[in-house]
């Protein structure tokens, strides 16, 4: 099986009112079921679907506070129809 792996990180400093932006625009996204995450040097392309599983972390230590929001899902797998075989589908009645 191969891999596919694609990866995208962005850190920088903002206050609450951007970071209350920034939550506000990937729950847009969420909803519309495409998620875009792009910077100068790097893009990714998500697509949300089906049961997420929904991590919510936070922690204190000394003068330090943070916390984080953790979101993944499984992409349904492309199938195919299944073929109908025709000659399966016939029934054969019986005479009594």
């Amino acid at each position: 099986m191969s891999s596919n792996k694609q990866n995208f990180t962005h850190i920088s400093l903002q206050d609450k009112r951007s970071i209350k932006k920034i939550l506000q625009a990937v729950t847009e996204a969420l909803d519309k079921g495409e998620m875009t995450f792009k910077d100068d040097t790097d893009h990714i392309l998500l697509s949300p679907e089906g049961l997420m599983r929904l991590k919510i972390s936070a922690e204190t230590l000394d003068n330090h506070q943070q916390f984080s929001l953790k979101v993944s899902w499984d992409r349904a797998a492309k199938q195919k129809p299944p073929k109908i075989n025709q000659h399966n589908n016939r029934h054969k009645s019986s005479a009594k």
